[in-house]
């Protein structure tokens, strides 16, 4: 039976929306199949109007519960950094996760990553690396993309890239007007393919 992968993500501009769908284009390239969430926005509409942010899309479903999150075998975790580190968003849902803690419900379940920053050196490793303590205490275990199945397009440097081993990734501009470029939708779709082969591999036992 094909693995059960959810990719799961908080996208206050839309650029880490547009890497989760390339992570699920790159899943269905590999044969596979992912169910799109977004969590819950946590920010008054006041405050995101000041921040000319658009709202959550309508045509996603909104993960309020991480009980959902029970019945899937893997997860792709897209996260926005803030000030090198998850955002509000990602606390309050992670802070929600208590019972999943104490019962096992995500122990054993694989994750990768992919994220956003701001400007080249804003915290896409950091944040990879913050998340690391939240996946020890529920026992999930990270996929690194690493570098073996993108070297060429991640070490490219004839244009400024988000993107490394431990995950897809775009750089924002400080304003939120730079899109996710082409080399980091093909990164995050590469990521999506080798991470669907990975955990299929080892849900299918061949590993």
């Amino acid at each position: 039976m094909a693995p059960k992968i959810a990719i799961v993500f908080y996208s206050m501009y839309g650029h880490i929306r547009k890497l989760a769908e390339a992570e699920k284009a790159g899943i269905e390239k590999a044969g596979g199949t992912a169910d799109l969430f977004q969590i819950p926005e946590t920010l008054p509409q006041e405050v995101l109007t000041k921040m000319y942010a658009p709202g959550q899309p309508t045509d996603i479903t909104v993960l309020s519960d991480p009980t959902t999150l029970e019945s899937y075998d893997a997860f792709l975790i897209g996260i926005p950094t803030r000030f090198g580190n998850f955002p509000a968003q990602w606390r309050v849902f992670w802070d929600q996760t208590g019972k999943q803690w104490q019962s096992g419900g995500f122990y054993g379940k694989m994750a990768g990553l992919f994220l956003s920053t701001a400007s080249l050196g804003g915290g896409q490793e950091s944040t990879a690396l913050a998340a690391m303590s939240t996946f020890a205490h529920h026992g999930i275990i990270y996929v690194p993309f690493g570098y073996a199945k993108a070297f060429g397009t991640m070490a490219d440097l004839s244009e400024v890239h988000g993107g490394g081993p431990w995950g897809a990734g775009t750089l924002t501009g400080p304003d939120g007007s730079r899109q996710p470029s082409e080399k980091e939708i093909l990164i995050a779709e590469t990521q999506g393919a080798e991470f669907y082969k990975t955990v299929a591999k080892y849900a299918s036992g061949s590993a």
